[in-house]
């Protein structure tokens, strides 16, 4: 496929962003990403400020342990589940320290109220889980490491920052989140 037909292809998608979700047969997956990344604003807003660190590795290996599990139940392979999810918790966590930055520069910036992590966050982040978990299931044959697949992950994923508005900060972290979808 030459380059103008992708540019035009490409076209096309972006203006069929205006719609209400991402294009695509992984816009779905794409969305609930974008969903998970605009999280850790809140999780950010939560820790900034406070003794917790944003690398909390004793809560990254219980969410990666309750994926695998769950993602065994749904006949899923656990393993690439966990590596779909480490690039979500990375581009969480690529947004924390993108706000610490701009916070610490900008202390009028920073949130006024504080979510609780355990009663309002966690709850939100256990549900894009479980969601994005069945989208991987419904999405499975698509998501092999084909040309076909990054065609559909590149429409899902420019139109999804197209649709929300994501600023530079969280476009470069769905794009992280999004790495894995096409490989096994």
């Amino acid at each position: 496929m030459a380059l103008s037909e992708i540019m035009k292809i490409l076209a096309v998608a972006l203006t069929l962003a205006a719609s209400l979700t991402p294009v695509g047969p992984l816009g779905e997956l794409t969305d609930l990403a974008v969903k998970r990344v605009q999280v850790a604003d809140l999780v950010a807003a939560a820790k900034f400020g406070t003794p917790q660190p944003i690398d909390d590795p004793a809560r990254e290996q219980q969410v990666l342990d309750t994926v695998r599990t769950k993602a065994a139940q749904l006949s899923l392979d656990p393993e690439n589940a966990a590596r779909f999810f480490r690039a979500q918790i990375e581009a969480n966590k690529l947004v924390q320290r993108g706000l610490y930055a701009r916070w610490t520069e900008h202390p009028e910036e920073v949130p006024s109220r504080r979510p609780d992590l355990g009663t309002e966050v966690r709850p939100i982040l256990d549900r894009l889980t479980t969601d994005i978990l069945n989208e991987l299931k419904d999405t499975e044959q698509l998501r092999k490491p084909t040309l076909r697949c990054e065609i559909h992950a590149t429409f899902a994923e420019r139109s999804a920052v197209v649709l929300h508005h994501l600023d530079p900060l969280h476009e470069n972290a769905l794009a992280e989140a999004m790495r894995p979808v096409c490989s096994k």
